[in-house]
């Protein structure tokens, strides 16, 4: 006993629907790699950056003066 038929016009619109979904599916894994690939190296640029400014100090620091400013 049959109750419901899948026409041969249905069966390959379910077919390109499924074809649509994976290529989703992998469209957002590429993106997400993507993006994970791009922070590391953003990351990876600030860290050195950073050590590089830590390393050259832009001027030496004045003197510091510890005795009393004479008025007069």
């Amino acid at each position: 006993m049959v109750l419901a038929k899948i026409s041969g016009a249905g069966l390959s619109s379910i077919a390109a629907l499924v074809v649509v979904l994976w290529a989703c599916i992998l469209g957002e894994h590429m993106i997400v790699d993507r993006a994970n690939r791009e922070f590391s190296t953003a990351m990876t640029e600030l860290r050195q950056l950073q050590m590089k400014k830590r390393a050259e100090p832009a001027s030496v620091p004045a003197p510091r003066h510890l005795g009393r400013p004479v008025i007069g």
